[in-house]
Parts: structure tokens; C-alpha cells; sequence
């Protein structure tokens, strides 16, 4: 089944481009892989949310930083596809690395970064299965709860 077939079944739509926030560009093709930059939950151009993910009033919970991170892996599919002319030239995933904006005492970043695991592996099957790193830090762009990268690789 190709991606966009899967997609289709699924009943998600890719949003644009995240235009870049500085001076990089959304991905890059080297050989059969495309790196992705690392991306924000962006919707339609907003933030759905932001702060710091913990446990508690005034956090973001770690629920709803897993949904983020899931729009994070969309929204890398929308870049990687759009630098290589179209979605159903990724046949799979290699690499997410992903970073939660967290409290000092949050220790659930691999809950989280699941968002954008288990979306990747509805949409590819089999070939979404990837290597994958989880990490805390004090603060991402923009106030952004999570970041995510992608590494695909192409046909």
C-alpha cells in the first residue's frame, strides 16, 4: 500500500511545510535517506501549545506532549516529502530522535516521543520500525514542548 493510500485510510491530512525559524531548511536529501529538521508541533501556522512538560498545574501533561510530538512526525513527513517531490517516495523510517521540554523531575520522554513512534509505524508498517533517541531539555524553540527529527529513507 503506498503512503498516500495509508494516509488516506487513516484520515490524516499533512499540513504545509513548517516554514524554517532560522537559517536551515526543512530537509535534506543525501543519498537514499532524508534528514529532516527538527520539527515543531506546528499547526496551520500556531503553536497548540506550550511550556514545559511535567506532572501538575502549569505543565503541559505528558499526554498531551505525546499528541505533539505526534503532529512533530507529520509534519516531518510533509517536509521530507516535499523535498524529495511527493510522499510515496519515503519507503521508511531509520531514525527519530526527539526532544521534550521538561520539568527538572519529568522523567517520561520515551512515553512521550512514542507520539511520533507509533504514528510513524500506523503510516509505514514494518518499515516504520526505527532507531530512536528521547531527551530532556531546559527549553526548545519558541517555547515548544517537543521537537522532533526524522531520518527517512527513500525508493
Amino acid at each position: 500500500m503506498s503512503v498516500t493510500a495509508r494516509l488516506a485510510e487513516l484520515g490524516i491530512e499533512l499540513g504545509s511545510v513548517v516554514p524554517p525559524l532560522a537559517a536551515y531548511i526543512p530537509a535534506k536529501v543525501h543519498g537514499d535517506l532524508v534528514y529532516t529538521s527538527g520539527q515543531l508541533p506546528m499547526v496551520d501556522g500556531a503553536m497548540p501549545a506550550t511550556g514545559k512538560v511535567g506532572d501538575g498545574e502549569g505543565y503541559v501533561s505528558a499526554d498531551e506532549a505525546a499528541s505533539l510530538a505526534r503532529q512533530c512526525a507529520l509534519n516531518a513527513i510533509a517536509a521530507a516529502a516535499a523535498a524529495v517531490g511527493g510522499v510515496d517516495r519515503l519507503t521508511g523510517v531509520v531514525k527519530v530522535t526527539g526532544f521534550v521540554a521538561s520539568a527538572p523531575e519529568f522523567t517520561g520522554h520515551p512515553a512521550v516521543i512514542n507520539g511520533a513512534s507509533t504514528v510513524l509505524g500506523e503510516i509505514f508498517g514494518d518499515a516504520g520500525r526505527h532507531a530512536r533517541s528521547a531527551v530532556g531539555v531546559a527549553a526548545l524553540p519558541i517555547d515548544s514542548p517537543v521537537e522532533v527529527e526524522v531520518v527517512f529513507s527513500l525508493s
